[in-house]
């Protein structure tokens, strides 16, 4: 029995360790950190020339309110080029985007669907701006956002800037992204964010690298290969996007395949594994990493709490208590998935199990080999030359 209580509770308090550690410890010592020693970019009057990279694939319910929304930012016109690269699209889109070239708009076509990561090295290739600036087609950027952000880059140690993503609701995603954008924002102060916002983000046009073909996070991709070269990525929260929340349809397959990203990102630049290149490693290995590790942390808590409840382990107590908080939190969030109606505790227990589940879903997503975004499978791990993600894959704010 004796031996029984000493693995349970070394299961227990690990997990118990793991996860306060990655959800609570971090985040409050990251933020405390930024108090103490944040480092603002210097920010002064800055006007480069900017060429907005746009991909789009059969978008044409939006991409005219989307080019209206651009042409109207507060910045010289003779500075901002707006380049639309259409993967393929076999609606509208190409029209309508045609319709506003007699406004500066360059439209750049790929005949075949070849996924986002080749839309955007295309576009990439008939930008002439100093800078660019990544967007996707659903979002509305505030009128001052550009302004916002090319403001960061009067700071010569500032190689890219991301955006704040503000969500139109307050359920459990949007609760979460408060307190995501809390630890981004410290990151940003103390060095450098582990990311971008994939709806706004501007990098400096001669750090940009090409993006692998099959590459499913190219607003984490992007940021770190010019953080590791050795420049800085900000974080400006003036610089706001505004969206709404997704359905819960397709929240699940869209945050399993952002998280399948992530184990792939290691795979594309494994530098960042090591703390001698990397200079954020103790940032990424507990705000990206260590989240990947959280699921199985879950269920060797609830599984040793189990164990130590039913075999009456000193202080019992307090087990039946860490226990009946579990089974609560699980319980509220299955109510919030059947009913909607469980509550503030309830959408976010629910946002906590989804994000870990789709955590397991991405890993295994990943062994398959299956990092498209319509399912199509490569044969293991993919390869550079894999077909890559769809141009209207979302972005990776809520990992």
């Amino acid at each position: 029995m004796l031996l029984t209580w000493l693995t349970a509770k070394s299961v227990f308090w690990s997990s118990a360790g793991l996860l306060c550690y990655t959800y609570a410890g971090y985040p409050a010592g990251i933020a405390a950190l930024a108090r103490l020693r944040g480092r603002p970019p210097r920010k002064g009057p800055c006007e480069p020339t900017v060429s907005v990279v746009l991909a789009a694939g059969n978008e044409e319910r939006v991409i005219g309110r989307k080019l209206d929304n651009l042409l109207a930012l507060d910045y010289p016109r003779e500075k901002l080029q707006i380049i639309v690269v259409s993967d393929g699209s076999t609606d509208g889109t190409d029209a309508i985007v045609r319709g506003f070239e007699d406004r500066g708009v360059v439209l750049e076509r790929v005949e075949t669907r070849s996924g986002k990561p080749t839309a955007v090295n295309r576009g990439v290739g008939r930008a002439t701006g100093e800078v660019l600036l990544f967007c996707d087609a659903r979002q509305r950027i505030e009128p001052g956002a550009l302004r916002a952000l090319t403001a960061c880059f009067a700071d010569p140690d500032v190689g890219a800037v991301s955006g704040e993503l503000a969500l139109g609701a307050e359920r459990g995603p949007g609760l979460y992204w408060r307190y995501e954008k809390v630890i981004r924002q410290s990151e940003g102060l103390v060095d450098s964010v582990a990311g971008a916002t994939g709806a706004l983000f501007a990098v400096r046009r001669a750090l940009f690298a090409e993006l692998p073909p099959d590459c499913l996070l190219d607003d984490v991709f992007t940021p770190m290969q010019i953080m590791l070269r050795g420049y800085r990525v900000a974080f400006e929260p003036e610089a706001k996007v505004f969206d709404e929340e997704a359905d819960r349809k397709g929240e699940f397959a869209r945050k399993a395949r952002t998280l399948a990203g992530n184990f792939q990102l290691v795979r594309q630049l494994p530098e960042l594994l090591d703390p001698r290149r990397n200079r954020i490693f103790l940032q990424f290995l507990s705000h990206k990493l260590l989240r990947l590790a959280c699921p199985y942390a879950l269920v060797g808590l609830l599984g040793s709490n189990l164990v130590l409840v039913l075999t009456g382990a000193p202080p019992w107590p307090f087990y039946v208590a860490t226990l009946a908080g579990q089974v609560g939190l699980y319980g509220a969030a299955a109510l919030e998935a059947v009913t909607g109606r469980a509550g503030k505790v309830g959408r976010l227990g629910h946002t906590f199990v989804v994000l870990n589940l789709a955590a397991v879903a991405g890993l295994w997503r990943y062994l398959r080999g299956d990092l498209s975004w319509t399912g199509a499978r490569t044969a293991g791990p993919p390869s550079r030359n894999a077909p890559g993600p769809a141009v209207d894959a979302v972005d990776s704010t809520l990992t």
